[in-house]
């Protein structure tokens, strides 16, 4: 049997995930900034529970208790960073606080929970890192650019360090769900809106999620359980899969991003080789 380290384990897929590897037999060091929604899960399976309170935007703390953790179980086989947050507004709407707390969130928190993970992973010999992104760390829409700008920028962290890791016998995978069935729409910040977007697409995703009573995903097609069965089942393929695409709806959308991107690359080839250098 495993252990594994999950952050964001009260809720969403952090919890589905949580729930399966309990059932299944393994081991769960379950962190989340409030703890006392994991108190059942403890009661349920004691001594397979871990538990610590943990807000991935401090630093110092994403630190002390993933060397506590590493300390007090000993091994640790997988680390899946699943904290996340999401913003709408206009890039012009949002406040500078809002943009803050979504870096920290989504980009700068990850990063330094892999940073602090490391020098314990390569101790032991290996491991696995998984981070769950979204299909949005591949495309992008109106009102959501903070968002995606924090979710590419930890994927483009990823990317760098698989190479970086792989001597060390350390895997990372990143999870990019579509639209699942989890309640992330509740906690969504929705930047005061303007005039001046109020006939743009950016007005029409306002509408439509404040039209949601903040249930946007109550008719998503994921279901959580079994993208936490995917997510689980990734740990044991070697090498570690890059990418997890995880949904018919994020399947789609990425496709027609990739090939977009592509299309636009093959059609600059020509300006791209009249830049160089004569000969």
């Amino acid at each position: 049997m495993a252990t594994w380290f999950v952050t964001g384990a009260s809720a969403g897929i952090g919890r589905a995930v949580t729930e399966r590897l309990l059932v299944a037999g393994h081991r769960v060091a379950a962190t989340a900034r409030r703890t006392e929604r994991l108190v059942d899960l403890e009661r349920a399976y004691p001594g397979k529970v871990w538990t610590e309170t943990l807000d991935v935007t401090d630093t110092a703390a994403v630190r002390a208790v993933a060397a506590r953790a590493f300390t007090e179980l000993g091994r640790i086989d997988v680390v899946l960073s699943n904290a996340g947050l999401a913003a709408i507004g206009a890039a012009e709407e949002l406040s500078d606080e809002v943009i803050a707390e979504q870096v920290a969130v989504n980009m700068t928190g990850p990063i330094q929970l892999v940073r602090a993970v490391l020098p314990f992973l390569r101790a032991q010999g290996g491991g696995r890192i998984i981070q769950t992104t979204t299909m949005g760390a591949q495309i992008s829409s109106p009102g959501a650019s903070i968002y995606h700008a924090s979710k590419w920028g930890v994927e483009g962290f990823l990317e760098s360090i698989i190479g970086e890791v792989a001597p060390f016998g350390i895997g990372v995978t990143m999870v990019e769900p579509g639209s699942v069935r989890t309640g992330f729409g509740a906690a969504m910040s929705i930047a005061p809106a303007s005039d001046a977007y109020a006939k743009t697409p950016v007005g029409d995703v306002r509408r439509y999620i404040e039209g949601s009573g903040g249930n946007l995903t109550g008719s998503a097609p994921g279901d959580p359980y079994r993208v936490a069965k995917a997510i689980i089942e990734s740990a044991e393929v070697t090498p570690a899969p890059r990418r997890l695409v995880l949904g018919s709806d994020a399947y789609r959308a990425i496709r027609g991003a990739l090939t977009g991107r592509l299309g636009e690359l093959e059609a600059g080839r020509a300006l791209a080789a009249a830049t160089d250098f004569p000969g």
